[in-house]
C-alpha cells in the first residue's frame, strides 16, 4: 500500500500550488483521508481532511478560506488546492487515509494524526515573501 504526493515545489507569496496524492495497492475511496503539513523544527500539524463520501471537509483556521481539499474516489486520489499561499505554509505536505472503511468520527478525530493508518512521503513545498 502506497501513497505518493506530488505537485509540491517553490512559489512566491500569494501564488498557488495543486498537491496531489495518489493511492496505489488498494482503494481508498470510502475511507477518511486528509493532509498534514511539517516545517523544520515543529510538530507534524493537520492542514485538511475528507470524510469518505467527500461530503464533509475540515480545515485548520490557518488555511481555511485559502486551500480546498477534494477526492477523486474513481481515480483513488486526494487533492489539495492551495491559494494565496504565504512564506508560514512552508513545509513537507503528506496526505494520509484512515485504515477503515466508511467511517465517521466525530469532527475531533479528522484533525489527530493517530486517526490516519496510511502515510504517504510527503512533497515540499516552499513559499518565498
Amino acid at each position: 500500500v502506497q501513497l505518493q504526493a506530488s505537485g509540491g515545489g517553490q512559489v512566491q507569496a500569494g501564488g498557488s500550488l495543486r498537491l496531489s496524492c495518489a493511492a496505489s495497492g488498494r482503494t481508498f475511496s470510502s475511507n477518511v483521508m486528509g493532509w498534514f503539513r511539517q516545517a523544520p523544527g515543529r510538530e507534524r500539524e493537520f492542514v485538511a481532511a475528507i470524510s469518505w463520501g467527500g461530503g464533509i471537509t475540515y480545515y485548520a483556521d490557518s488555511v481555511k478560506g485559502r486551500f480546498t481539499i477534494s477526492r477523486d474516489s474513481a481515480e483513488n486520489a486526494l487533492y489539495l488546492q492551495m491559494n494565496s499561499l504565504k512564506p508560514e505554509d512552508t513545509a513537507v505536505y503528506l496526505c494520509a487515509a484512515d485504515g477503515a472503511q466508511r467511517r465517521t468520527y466525530l469532527e475531533s478525530a479528522y484533525y489527530r494524526a493517530g486517526t490516519y493508518d496510511f502515510w504517504g512521503q510527503g512533497t515540499q513545498v516552499t513559499v518565498s515573501s
